[in-house]
């Protein structure tokens, strides 16, 4: 099974940070085995603040694996800008099981509500061009601090989540379904973040449990997420 990652800031992480890939990584070591899994995707890198780049390899924890660390997802990217790009990703991944965290950046610089659930429409709809029987678990928006001072702005967090809630019921079929998680449980910005968008050590082992605990309700896939305590087993070698 054939997992990437796709996301905005919060999914490729800064340097310095571990991510939630990092955590996803290990509960799919322990949940699903060594060789069970495979991570893929055109990327690997973090986000150089310095140089404002995806140029950097500094994870916390030097020892995650480097056929590990691969990621469909951008600083500053959108459902906007991975619509456009996600069939070929996925035909070049062979990827089976799509882990998306979007939205966020669109609402808050490029699109309304509207059209943001519009592009992840063509977003799924690009992605199963490639892998008609392609699987998806899809992130609700997490409101970031501006939306405590932004009416207007939380009232679009709010709208695009009910709008992306009705594309996964519209557009889920048995051969390629479709689960969106809940908000991360216990999830809080001021805590679980390190700047009130991004998430920080715990805020990763969050959001890595909202999609692990989504896709073993939605189809008994791996178990529920427990926070791991060493590291995961290898992947086996890519293919």
């Amino acid at each position: 099974m054939r997992f990437l990652f796709v996301g905005d800031s919060m999914t490729i992480g800064r340097a310095g940070d571990f991510t939630w890939r990092y955590r996803m990584w290990q509960h799919l070591g322990a949940a699903l085995g060594d060789g069970a899994y495979t991570i893929t995707g055109p990327r690997t890198g973090l986000y150089d603040t310095e140089a404002a780049a995806p140029l950097s390899d500094a994870y916390a924890d030097p020892s995650f694996p480097a056929n590990a660390r691969r990621h469909l997802a951008g600083w500053g990217e959108g459902w906007m800008h991975m619509a456009p790009v996600i069939a070929d990703t996925v035909a070049a991944a062979r990827a089976d099981v799509l882990l998306v965290s979007l939205g966020l950046i669109d609402l808050g610089f490029y699109t309304d509500s509207g059209q943001t659930a519009q592009n992840a429409r063509a977003f799924i709809t690009a992605a199963r061009t490639a892998n008609p029987h392609v699987r998806m678990v899809l992130l609700p928006v997490i409101p970031n601090i501006r939306a405590e001072s932004d009416a207007p702005f939380a009232a679009e967090c709010e709208r695009f989540n009910a709008l992306l809630g009705q594309a996964v019921t519209d557009l889920s079929t048995p051969s390629s379904p479709l689960v969106l998680t809940g908000r991360p449980e216990g999830y809080d910005i001021h805590t679980d973040t390190y700047d009130g968008t991004h998430p920080g050590p715990s805020g990763e082992h969050r959001l890595a449990g909202a999609f692990a605990d989504a896709m073993h309700r939605a189809w008994s896939l791996g178990g529920p997420y427990a926070p791991a305590t060493a590291p995961a087993p290898a992947l086996a070698p890519a293919s």
